[in-house]
């Protein structure tokens, strides 16, 4: 996969295309449109944010304050202006500035009033709740170990919904909705056989089995731009690949998706 480096920090609209460092740009040079940058990328990787907290003992209520919290005080405090596009990562920028974030709250004893007079991303608590009462115990791990896997598993997501609109625009969607288990690495307990997935497809089992390997291909490189998205560096890509393998595997399937 070739890096998209395409000039974008004087268009922050077009994040959608780009890297992380484009968010850090926009806001050090104050360009209009970098909370919706900012925005578009926070409502990919919020539940690994609205988990952590609740980890911490808060309230499905206080957590939804807290997370919306959190990202207004990244333009408030100008936290996004100080950090340096150069280095680090999205996701252990965001860890450490709601470590801070929550330590701060802690010692002023107050957070957003509830029903909020400001959301910045939206968020479905409902549904975040569900999720959050499913996942399995995991004490063997330290909670910034089970951030990393739910952060893996939104990027995953991401991943999939993006290959899943490729497929219905190329009218593709039953081919789709009939091979999409072959590309899940997590939930892979009732994945079909070749042999029935090309019976649901009327299809021989070589054309099936030549339909996943572009699946997975396609798969994975839009997984790789997704991760793009969330270094500053592109040479930061396979070791931020390596490291959210890492921690989907310790995870054990305990973090759902």
């Amino acid at each position: 996969m070739k890096p998209d480096h395409s000039s974008a920090a004087g268009r922050p609209d077009q994040f959608h295309t780009t890297r992380w460092s484009v968010v850090v740009l926009s806001a050090q040079s104050q360009i209009s449109g970098s909370k919706e940058a900012l925005a578009e990328l926070c409502k990919l990787y919020w539940y690994p944010l609205y988990g952590h907290i609740r980890r911490y003992g808060f309230s499905p209520y206080d957590a939804q304050d807290l997370t919306q919290g959190f990202f207004l005080d990244l333009l408030e405090h100008k936290a996004l202006a100080r950090a340096d596009q150069q280095k680090g990562k999205f996701r252990s920028f965001l860890l450490a500035s709601l470590k801070n974030f929550l330590s701060n709250e802690a010692q002023k004893a107050r957070c957003l009033k509830r029903g909020g007079q400001v959301q910045f991303v939206d968020l479905d608590v409902t549904e975040a709740e569900d999720r959050y009462g499913k996942e399995e115990p995991a004490e063997a791990l330290t909670p910034e170990k089970i951030f990393d896997a739910r952060w893996a598993l939104a990027l995953l997501g991401e991943a999939k919904n993006r290959l899943r609109q490729e497929y219905v625009d190329s009218g593709k969607i039953v081919l789709f909705d009939a091979l999409k288990g072959f590309v899940d690495p997590v939930s892979t307990k009732n994945l079909p056989s070749y042999e029935e997935a090309a019976k649901q497809l009327n299809l021989t089992v070589a054309a099936v089995k030549t339909l996943i390997h572009r699946l997975r291909k396609r798969n994975t490189a839009i997984v790789r731009e997704e991760i793009m998205r969330t270094v500053s560096d592109p040479a930061d890509l396979e070791a931020e690949s390596r490291e959210l393998c890492a921690a989907l595997i310790a995870a054990e399937g305990k973090i759902l998706p």
